[in-house]
């Protein structure tokens, strides 16, 4: 199934919301090393509330874009990790990541001298 962005009743709209979304986008890089448990997670994204990192992860483990395991260990253990659709987001991702480091101080040069 292939689908048309530009139409707003496609499916499309909803991938590119959740892969639009900077805590997703943040995930993906953190990810991109190999497994990360949660407090793993928080710590390398940063300003992310356990709350919202809990609704992230769980969109996108329902969007097969990373898997949740479960170590049978006291106390539990809790591994996220790209599946390969993950996987395939990482080099479109990195890529947005370093042109946003590259240009932010164009962007906010820009912004300075834009009227509120």
């Amino acid at each position: 199934m292939k689908g048309n962005a530009f139409d707003p009743n496609c499916p499309t709209r909803l991938v590119l919301d959740r892969i639009g979304d900077k805590w997703s986008v943040l995930v993906v890089l953190s990810l991109s090393g190999g497994p990360r448990r949660f407090t793993g997670l928080r710590d390398m994204i940063g300003g992310v509330t356990p709350k919202v990192l809990t609704q992230t992860l769980r969109a996108m483990e329902r969007d097969g874009l990373l898997t949740r395991t479960v170590f049978a260990e006291v106390p539990p253990r809790v591994e996220y990790a790209l599946t390969p659709l993950g996987h395939s987001l990482q080099t479109p991702i990195e890529a947005i990541a370093t042109w946003a480091e590259e240009n932010v101080g164009a962007v906010v040069a820009a912004r300075e001298q834009t009227p509120a």
